[in-house]
């Protein structure tokens, strides 16, 4: 089956998202792992630039698995998934305007931009038979 027009879009975006989110990563990293500094419990352990190395490889690779899972199998529950992290990530926004500033900041709100667009589009019409719907009326139009 040829892939519909939205769930190419979703691959876009949802890589997009995640070319953003290793940009972020990059902007901030030194406070990342000053921030784990600052909490005796972690800075005991010696966590510090592997943890944060290793929980973004972690992310990335259960997002990778998402997107696999989505453009290539038609996974349903793969997008459920990705739909239920993204509403968490936009629960998460308050925070992200009361502790972050400046490029952090407007990288967060791009990363959960291109994941709210990119979940927007395995709703769409042309979308429902990649994962195993029936299609809808061509005549509602999207």
């Amino acid at each position: 089956m040829i892939r519909p027009n939205s769930i190419v879009w979703f691959e876009r975006l949802y890589l997009g998202s995640l070319v953003v989110g290793a940009i972020n990563l990059v902007v901030t990293f030194d406070s990342a792992i000053a921030d784990l500094q600052t909490n005796e419990a972690v800075a005991e352990m010696g966590w510090g630039a592997g943890a944060v190395l290793i929980s973004f490889a972690i992310s990335l690779a259960v997002s990778l698995l998402i997107w696999y899972f989505i453009t290539r199998k038609g996974s349903v529950i793969a997008k459920w998934f990705m739909v239920a992290f993204t509403i968490i990530g936009l629960l998460g926004l308050g925070s992200v305007f009361s502790t972050l500033g400046g490029l952090p900041m407007v990288l967060h709100v791009a990363i959960t931009a291109l994941e709210v667009a990119a979940a927007a589009m395995l709703f769409r019409s042309d979308a429902r038979p990649w994962f195993g719907s029936t299609p809808a009326d061509p005549g509602t139009g999207d």
